[in-house]
């Protein structure tokens, strides 16, 4: 398993990615945002980059260096 390009801290079960989501332009550099549900693994991938969204407190989080959303 690759890691993935960038993890995201937060603390909602439902999150969304367009991957442009700290760029100011926004999703014109990024791609098509997309709605994702964080499961019992306590993480769920984007389709589309990657990025990794890690529930806090979950069984993924790992906090070390995360950047919360």
């Amino acid at each position: 398993m690759t890691n993935p390009p960038e993890t995201v801290l937060t603390e909602s079960h439902r999150v969304f990615c367009d991957g442009a989501t700290d760029i100011s332009a926004g999703a014109v550099l990024g791609h098509p945002r997309v709605w994702l549900e964080i499961d019992e693994k306590g993480y769920v991938e984007c389709g589309y980059c990657d990025r990794r969204f890690v529930l806090k407190g979950g069984p993924a989080d790992q906090a070390t260096g995360q950047q919360a959303a």
